[in-house]
């Protein structure tokens, strides 16, 4: 159970996340999620949105470079410990984790998190056995 993450080149200047966001909100794209890395010329920006396919639509019309990667998101209790149960989860099953940001929804008590990891099969058959709840690209679009 995976969700697309959109990766966008940004070239690292003033004014270029504001152009982007102001295509996705011009063509009514709604981000569930961000996470920036850069480096002093240019960045990758990670994105979840509503309607992936519209959105790398719409981003390749407008002159971005964008893929699309497969990542898991997870619904862990708003709570102190509940990261530790999830990363200890994946680290004693022996599934790396690349990256991981988390996003906040108008759900009450409970966090979101959205990791890469080398694994995606393994790692959500190991996060279910353990009772971490997975969230599907359906679910992200709803919330």
């Amino acid at each position: 159970m995976t969700v697309q993450q959109i990766s966008v080149f940004l070239e690292n200047r003033p004014g270029g996340l504001a152009e982007f966001t102001r295509v996705l909100s011009e063509n009514n794209i709604d981000m569930r999620a961000m996470c920036i890395a850069e480096t002093p010329d240019f960045g990758i920006l990670r994105i979840i949105v509503d309607d992936v396919y519209n959105t790398v639509c719409t981003m390749k019309e407008a002159g971005y470079i964008c893929s699309v990667t497969k990542v898991l998101a997870v619904e862990i209790p708003d709570k102190p410990g509940s990261l530790l149960h999830t990363l200890t989860v994946l680290g004693e099953s022996d599934i790396n984790l690349e990256y991981s940001y988390a996003f906040t929804t108008r759900k009450k008590d409970v966090a979101y998190m959205i990791l890469r990891v080398n694994d995606n099969e393994r790692a959500t058959e190991v996060l279910t056995e353990h009772g971490i709840k997975l969230v599907d690209q359906e679910e992200i679009s709803r919330l």
